[in-house]
């Protein structure tokens, strides 16, 4: 099983962001991030990506928003995260 595509996009000094990105590194996993700091074309993906987003971390797995910080931090309490990333 491969493991699945995790997308972040985030801005510049965001603490959200970092523990976010703290999470999924301490499980190993892999992700594509994106820096929206000054906005541009990533930006408006991310809009497009996940209709009323307005804040970051905005996180994708496989595609589908799981949210953002507090939302990835609650499926890892769970129990719930380690499936969606293939661990």
């Amino acid at each position: 099983m491969s493991a699945p595509k995790v997308e972040l996009y985030t801005k510049f000094g965001c603490g959200y962001c970092f523990r976010a990105k703290k999470l999924l590194d301490d499980k190993g996993v892999e992700y594509t991030e994106y820096d929206i700091t000054v906005g541009g074309p990533k930006r408006d993906e991310m809009q497009e990506r996940v209709p009323g987003a307005r804040t970051v971390p905005q996180i994708l797995i496989e595609d589908k928003s799981v949210g953002g910080s507090d939302e990835l931090a609650a499926l890892e309490r769970a129990g719930k995260l380690d499936a969606l990333l293939g661990l």
